[in-house]
């Protein structure tokens, strides 16, 4: 266990590399406009020509990158192009906030949909039917256009929460929570689509197992069995479709930044790819993958604690 371990450290490292390094090739690829974007449409040629020097874009690609590697693994992502703030302070002051949007929502559609999935499972009727109807419509209405509407109704209409803004948790707690309620909702209404389905379907693999029937001959209750057996099994699949949904939020809540006005990471490397500040872009990337890995990394130590199975593979 603990080479696999060292071995998906191993892996993720060599990712995030990768994705950095991509990124920085891209952005580069067309960074020719960046010194007229700092500088404005009136500066002269010399100007800019001396703005890219400074930038060091005149050096090599490769050169470039090795040089913004070497302080990254120092844990100095570089200063920002255009108002020479920290990346690393721009950045830390963001995750937060995407992070809370995405945990947020994770909790929320994992908690429904483990219960709307059991009950689809037992009840395998007119109930599971209807249950199944409703989770497939959650996939019909796109995130953005939930959270339009849920702007314009629960916050202009009804004054229940704030339609816009953050409000940090060691600021107000209760100011946290109304802040990400519509935020929140607007993503987990579609993962609950998915991951509802994916319960009920391991679940239901689990019960027609041979050993369930031995369990029940035996005379353990319903409960145990369900909640002692059933559920542990029916776990790793749906970790996975956890896991995988998180990866989705982490890209899908610029949209949702953007409706409600939220500080996060994906809208300021929305902003700075924009105007090609190079070293936010990929310093939101790098945190991004970073984050995704080790939340990947969890899951499969949580998935080898309940198969050991997966522990001897």
């Amino acid at each position: 266990m603990i080479s696999y371990i060292f071995r998906r450290i191993g892996s993720g490292i060599a990712l995030v590399a990768a994705a950095s390094f991509i990124v920085f090739a891209l952005m580069l690829a067309n960074s020719e406009h960046v010194a007229r974007n700092i500088l404005g449409d009136q500066a002269s040629v010399e100007q800019l020509a001396a703005k890219q020097a400074e930038l060091g874009l005149n050096d090599p690609m490769i050169l470039q990158y090795l040089h913004w590697l070497l302080g990254a693994v120092q844990g100095d992502l570089g200063q920002s192009w255009f108002n020479a703030e920290s990346v690393s302070y721009l950045l830390a002051t963001r995750v937060p906030v995407t992070l809370s949007i995405a945990v947020g929502t994770v909790i929320i559609s994992t908690v429904i949909s483990v219960v709307v999935g059991i009950v689809a499972a037992l009840y395998r009727g007119w109930l599971d039917k209807l249950l199944q109807v409703v989770s497939v419509a959650g996939l019909v209405f796109p995130g953005f256009w939930l959270a339009l509407v849920l702007v314009v109704k629960v916050s202009i209409d009804w004054g229940l929460v704030p339609a816009t803004g953050y409000t940090p948790f060691g600021e107000s707690l209760s100011g946290w929570l109304l802040s990400l309620t519509l935020p929140v909702f607007s993503l987990a209404i579609g993962a609950v689509a998915g991951l509802s389905q994916q319960v009920r379907s391991a679940t239901i693999a689990v019960l027609e197992m041979d050993y369930v029937r031995t369990l029940r001959s035996r005379g353990l209750s319903e409960a145990s069995v369900l909640f002692r057996h059933v559920l542990r099994n029916a776990a790793p699949p749906t970790l996975t479709v956890m896991s995988l949904n998180f990866i989705a939020l982490m890209s899908g809540a610029v949209m949702i930044e953007r409706v409600f006005a939220l500080p996060g990471l994906g809208s300021i490397a929305v902003d700075a790819t924009g105007v090609g500040d190079i070293p936010i872009v990929v310093g939101a990337v790098v945190i991004s993958v970073v984050i995704v890995v080790i939340v990947n990394l969890l899951i499969d130590l949580i998935n080898g604690w309940l198969n050991p199975k997966v522990r001897l593979s």
